[in-house]
Formats: C-alpha cells, structure tokens, sequence
C-alpha cells in the first residue's frame, strides 16, 4: 500500500510537510483453534460461522530508494482475540 512518510511528528505536523514516497506491507496469518460457532448479531445486521484462535501479523515499511526497511518483530506478538469464519451482511443477513 502506498503511503507517504513525513520523516518524524514535528514535520508532519507543519503547515507545509515534507514528505516522500513510501510502502508498506502486511501478512496476516490466522490458525483457528477450537469448535465453530454461529454468531448472529440482529443489532449489527450479520450472521456467520466463525473460530476463535491465533493470528501473527508481519508488517513491512519502506521509503522508496532508501535501503532500509523497518519489519514487525514476530517474537513481540501476543493474541488478545482472533478469529476468522465466514459471514453475511446486508442485503444477505436472514
């Protein structure tokens, strides 16, 4: 995903920022652990079969021609909640 990069806060929050192009990136891997359960939600409008489980994200930023990339560290990731299913909304919520 293109992003620009303002370099630190005081720039980025001047009136007229210097910015250059940059990148990141994103990996998300879900592994669901345990039994399926349905959840339908009328307040929210969906209904799906989802698992509970552990996710790891792995995320990557760059500035474009600069060398150095700045990568997520693996071993500094806990789950608080996850989950991944399959649901329906809107139009197709019954």
């Amino acid at each position: 995903m293109a992003v620009p990069d303002y370099h630190d806060f005081i720039n980025a929050i001047s009136p007229h920022p210097a910015k250059r192009p940059g990148h990141v990136s994103f990996d998300v891997v879900w592994h669901p652990r345990g039994r399926k359960q349905r959840i339908r939600d009328t307040q929210f409008g969906f209904v799906g079969d989802f698992f509970g489980g552990e996710a790891h994200i792995d995320f990557k930023a760059r500035v474009n021609g600069v060398p150095v990339v700045y990568t997520s560290n693996p071993g500094g990731q806990k789950t608080i909640v996850s989950g991944v299913g399959r649901e329906r909304n809107g139009v197709f919520f019954r």
